[in-house]
């Protein structure tokens, strides 16, 4: 049931696309195909002034970035360093409990309380 409800809006998709792509064919045609040298480079050429004469895009520098960024990652780096070690820490607090509630006589009693299960 639901299977032929997903099939039924897939067709239904599939022909509203198409009648769509059919009514834009002819206006698609009439697209010119390229744009000329001339206008691709007018257009580079007008973007390139609006960059130089903007004053805040020029005094940024790359290197500055470049340095501001590296440091945010040196200092996440560092966190995650911390962090890792608190928790390796923690690990090894609850490995020295575990060893301290561990009895030295545990082999001895699993031994004598399998005997008296055999028994």
């Amino acid at each position: 049931m639901l299977e032929s409800f997903a099939t039924i809006i897939f067709f239904i998709g599939f022909v509203g696309m198409s009648i769509i792509v059919l009514r834009k064919i002819p206006v698609l045609a009439e697209l010119p195909i390229q744009q000329t040298e001339t206008e691709k480079s007018r257009v580079l050429k007008t973007i390139k002034e609006k960059i130089n004469a903007n004053k805040i895009i020029n005094s940024f520098s790359a290197d500055i970035i470049l340095q501001k960024v590296l440091s945010k990652i040196r200092i996440l780096t560092l966190k995650t360093d911390n962090k890792t070690s608190i928790w390796l820490a923690k690990l090894r607090q609850r490995s020295i409990e575990k060893k301290k509630n561990f009895s030295d006589n545990y082999w001895k009693e699993l031994k004598k309380s399998n005997k008296r299960q055999e028994k």
